[in-house]
């Protein structure tokens, strides 16, 4: 049975993913395929990150290092509100979203080898090389009793 292209491919199966999936949307309106896009450049020093994030500030995102993981999280509150003359609403919309992203960079990384700057939504990560340091062969020995 065909349906009309309005609803996309198959309108049954985009209603149900909202109730199979409700975290889908990462920003209201956006799919979350579509957050957080990410191209990495790989150089001889290391590695160029670039993440897509528009429509946030600064001020709204953190990068955090953790047991060799670099997470990057966003989240965003927003509140219109237009009033006529009267001060009756016309319209109010209130939206709150967050999203993250985790990449592997090595348990060697330190959280100052790591550079990190925003503009224009866009957060550009520098991520360097680190060879892992060889550990150290140690022979512990199991104590025997006689």
């Amino acid at each position: 049975m065909l349906m009309p292209s309005i609803f996309g491919e198959n309108l049954f199966d985009d209603f149900f993913d909202e109730f199979a999936h409700p975290m889908r949307s990462a920003r209201y309106g956006t799919p979350a395929t579509n957050v957080m896009r990410t191209d990495i450049k790989e150089n001889d020093n290391g590695y160029e990150l670039h993440i897509d994030l528009p429509g946030y500030r600064k001020e709204d995102v953190k990068a955090e290092l953790k047991d060799g993981y670099m997470t990057i999280s966003a989240e965003t509150k927003k509140d219109n509100d237009s009033k006529d003359d009267n001060g009756k609403y016309i319209r109010r919309e209130r939206y709150y979203g967050t999203c993250s992203r985790s990449f592997y960079v090595g348990e060697d990384v330190t959280q100052e080898d790591i550079k990190a700057k925003f503009e224009d939504g866009i957060l550009k990560l520098f991520v360097p090389k680190k060879e892992a340091a060889p550990k150290v062969e140690e022979s512990k020995y199991i104590q025997i009793e006689g």
